[in-house]
């Protein structure tokens, strides 16, 4: 039975998801701070749960030659940066086999990375800083797993300009006075300090304050554009709520301009505060040049690109695609879209909001789909929604290896396999990966076919199997109902034709029975199928 305190000698045989070692002593799993895979060390015990513990090496008796020396006075104390004590060849490791092992044990399939792209710049690579104040009016980051903050103004994955403008900002704060806020009164003014830095080496400011104003904004203003004269804008966003969300909703420009202009892939891009935007630009772009191999475009192929922020993967998709939609359901990042499209003259694309789960009903019949959602993943209907598009093909962007997989395995549910994946080290030195994954759509189930070699009579109607989407399609704009996929599985299968399995089946013997397609549905889309030649004319 482990103790807290106790000294054990163990081998270190991989990582967590979170960077941190692993050990088993009797079977329990150990979780390592400061170890590296290969090494046999001493660690101490200093947390132990029902199944697991956490400890912390002691000493090192077998060194691993991935060992390092971190190069940061902060690290481990702030909670930026997880592997700075192991090589990047390490590093790049761990990331690999992080994604191979959440494909094979929770997505269940054999595939693995083709390869992992590294990043050849493993510091002030980061295009956005947010850095924390605390209480006290130091500028940091947090340390892991809290809200403790830690003092840096040297961040090494920040850029100098970032760097230098926090150090202004902290001297502003001491020399006005001015209060810090404070998470547990709900106190003071400032919260965060936000910088965003372009391709040039320019700067967007935009300072988190708990209230509409601060003191001396002339003063401050001059003291951030002499530490950093390449800033653009200076922005003061407006955050009262108690919440652990960064930027509030209502933003104030308090000196130049309110947007940063950046170049990604051969595109300008305007940015906002609160737009969304690769922090790594470079590897941003061999991430989209690979989403855009992986869909495998020849110029006439529709791409759906869902949860396309401000357009950055659409342009890219659209110099190979015949049209692309990009769908988002944040209103401003919608318009940024637009306006994006419009800077770089590119015609074959528009944008629309909406959610992503709703996406089969907007009458668009997609050759490929393109999904790069939020940690979280997709939702069970988002899955469901794209599948019932019926694409050649699906690209799914991921920053979470975990939830990727499992939705690889629910597209597998739906008769799509992953065939390929790469991954892409967007956050050098922490513990996020990039996982680009390319599934396709199975063969129909009867694959074998009789050819006759005849010539058909002029007036014969020669039926094809049209797509779900389309049968939708058709139903809305001929007798304006919405049907589902379920709706239209059911009367195909009430007509002796096959049907999606996927439809209709309940996933377990207690499951409530599915809702029966209404009359007024049955009749419509029985005239689809009698206009796309399944079923005979009355």
């Amino acid at each position: 039975m482990l103790e807290k305190n106790q000294l054990h000698t163990v081998e270190l045989t991989g990582y967590t998801a979170g960077g941190l070692s692993i050990a088993r002593i009797n079977g329990q799993v150990v979780f390592i701070h400061g170890g590296v895979q290969g090494e046999v060390c001493v660690i101490r015990i200093l947390k132990v749960l029902k199944n697991t513990a956490f400890a912390r090496v002691e000493e090192i008796l077998q060194r691993s030659a991935d060992r390092q020396d971190p190069g940061c006075p902060h690290y481990p104390a702030c909670g930026g940066c997880d592997f700075r004590h192991v090589s990047y060849a390490g590093e790049l490791a761990a990331k690999r086999q992080r994604v191979q092992d959440a494909l094979h044990r929770i997505g269940g399939t054999d595939l693995e990375p083709e390869e992992i792209l590294g990043c050849a710049e493993t510091d002030g690579y980061r295009n956005k800083c947010q850095f924390p104040v605390s209480a006290a009016g130091e500028l940091g980051f947090f340390r892991a797993r809290s809200h403790q903050v830690v003092p840096a103004l040297d961040c090494r994955l920040q850029t100098p300009q970032a760097n230098a403008i926090a150090s202004a900002v902290q001297e502003y704060l001491r020399v006005y006075q001015v209060p810090a806020y404070n998470e547990k009164t709900g106190k003071g003014l400032l919260r965060h300090l936000y910088v965003r830095t372009n391709r040039r080496g320019q700067a967007l400011v935009c300072l988190v304050v708990n209230g509409g104003t601060l003191p001396e904004e002339a003063a401050l203003t001059e003291r951030i554009r002499t530490a950093c004269p390449e800033t653009v804008g200076i922005v003061l966003g407006k955050n009262t709520a108690a919440t652990n969300v960064v930027l509030g909703n209502t933003f104030r420009t308090v000196w130049g301009s309110s947007f940063l202009e950046d170049t990604l892939c051969g595109y300008t891009f305007r940015l906002s505060v609160p737009s969304f935007y690769q922090v790594n630009r470079n590897q941003a772009e061999r991430l989209y040049e690979k989403a855009a191999e992986f869909a495998g475009l020849t110029g006439r192929e529709r791409v759906l690109d869902l949860y396309c922020g401000i357009g950055t993967i659409s342009l890219v998709m659209a110099r190979n695609a015949k049209q692309v939609l990009g769908v988002e359901v944040a209103a401003e990042a919608v318009l940024d879209a637009k306006e994006n499209a419009r800077r770089n003259n590119i015609t074959n694309v528009s944008f629309r909001q909406g959610d992503a789960a709703d996406a089969a009903g907007f009458g668009w019949v997609p050759d490929v789909v393109v999904v790069d959602p939020p940690r979280k993943g997709l939702s069970p209907e988002t899955v469901q929604a794209v599948a019932s598009m019926e694409p050649e093909r699906i690209v799914y962007v991921s920053c979470d290896p975990g939830t990727l997989a499992r939705d690889v395995a629910r597209f597998r549910e739906l008769r799509y396999q992953a065939v390929r994946c790469v991954a892409v080290d967007m956050f050098p030195r922490t513990q996020h990966i990039e996982t680009i994954v390319c599934l396709g759509r199975e063969l129909d189930r009867v694959s074998q076919h009789i050819y006759l070699d005849y010539e058909p009579s002029p007036d014969m109607k020669i039926p094809r199997n049209p797509t779900y989407p389309e049968i939708k399609a058709w139903v809305l704009e001929n007798h304006g109902l919405k049907v589902s996929p379920l709706y239209i599985s059911q009367i195909k299968r009430k007509h002796g034709l096959p049907a999606d399995e996927s439809y209709n089946k309940p996933k377990s013997e207690d499951a409530k029975a599915s809702p029966q397609c209404p009359p007024e549905k049955e009749v419509a889309i029985e005239a689809a199928l009698r206009h796309f030649g399944l079923i005979p004319e009355n």
